[in-house]
């Protein structure tokens, strides 16, 4: 069903931006005029997502290099604890 949809909603966009003379309603120009000014916004937001994901992996890293230290140091701190029987 879903498939359907798709392939209906995508006709109809193709046969919306046909030029009158295909019995289209020519928003092929209005169309253009949408990507060139919503490119950039695009391109914000994008680069605005990939910052805060880097600086969400930059934490992550950092906090799972303590815990590992902390892994370590307790790892050698219980086998330095007593004396071997």
């Amino acid at each position: 069903m879903a498939i359907l949809v798709g392939l209906v909603f995508l006709l109809l966009s193709v046969w919306a931006m046909l030029p009158a003379a295909f019995f289209g309603l020519n928003w092929g120009e209005h169309v253009l005029a949408f990507l060139m000014g919503g490119a950039p916004i695009l391109g914000i937001f994008i680069g605005l997502i990939a910052v805060f994901i880097g600086i969400a992996d930059m934490k992550d890293k950092a906090e799972a290099k303590k815990e590992e230290e902390a892994e370590k140091a307790k790892a050698a701190a219980g086998n330095d604890t007593g004396p071997a029987t």
